[in-house]
C-alpha cells in the first residue's frame, strides 16, 4: 500500500515538473504558430481625436444640442476634450467618466447601464465607474483603440455619427 502511494506521489511530481517545463522551459507555441511576444496596437492620433470632436460637435449643432466630448486612447489617456459654448461646468468631467467606463467595459455605456439597472452585474458601481449612457468604445479591426464619451444630448448617437464620419464606417462600438 505504501509502495502504491509512493508511486502515485512520484507520478504526480513527474507530471508537475513536466507541466512547469512546458510553461517555463521551451518556447510556447500558439495554435496558429509561434508565440508572438508583441502585438501591433492601433492608436488614435491627435488629428483623429480632433476630427472626432469636430464631427460630434457638428452633429450636435445640426441637432440643436450642446455637448461636451472626451476622447481617450486605448490606455485611458485623454487625447482630446471639448465643451461647446453653453455646456454645464461638469460636462467635460461627465464625458470623461463615461468614456472611461466604455473603455473599461469595452461596450457602450448604455449596455453597462442596463446590466446595472437589471441587477445582472453591479460591479461597475462597486468599481466607481459611471455607467450612464453616452459613451462608446472605439473598435478598429476587433481591437479597442480608445473611447469617446459625450455629455449632453444623445451622446451615443453623437459619438457614432462622429466615428462613422472619421473612420468611414470602419470603426465599431463593439468587440465581435
Amino acid at each position: 500500500m505504501v509502495g502504491g502511494a509512493v508511486t502515485v506521489l512520484l507520478l504526480s511530481l513527474s507530471l508537475s515538473v513536466h507541466a512547469q517545463q512546458q510553461t517555463h522551459g521551451a518556447p510556447a507555441k500558439q495554435a496558429s504558430g509561434e508565440l508572438k511576444p508583441t502585438r501591433d496596437i492601433k492608436l488614435i492620433s491627435s488629428a483623429g481625436a480632433r476630427a472626432l470632436v469636430d464631427a460630434c460637435s457638428a452633429w450636435a449643432e445640426q441637432n440643436k444640442e450642446i455637448v461636451a466630448i472626451a476622447i481617450l486612447d486605448w490606455g485611458g489617456n485623454v487625447i482630446e476634450s471639448h465643451a461647446m459654448e453653453g455646456a454645464p461646468a461638469n460636462a467635460i468631467d461627465t464625458a470623461l467618466l463615461k468614456a472611461k467606463s466604455a473603455l473599461r467595459w469595452r461596450r457602450p455605456t448604455s449596455e453597462t447601464n442596463k446590466m446595472v439597472r437589471s441587477g445582472e452585474n453591479l460591479a461597475p458601481t462597486f468599481m466607481h465607474d459611471f455607467p450612464q449612457p453616452g459613451a462608446l468604445p472605439i473598435v478598429l479591426n476587433n481591437q479597442v483603440t480608445g473611447a469617446m464619451g459625450v455629455s449632453g444630448a444623445d451622446g451615443e448617437k453623437c459619438a457614432q455619427a462622429a466615428m462613422d464620419a472619421v473612420f468611414n464606417g470602419q470603426a465599431t462600438s463593439s468587440v465581435r
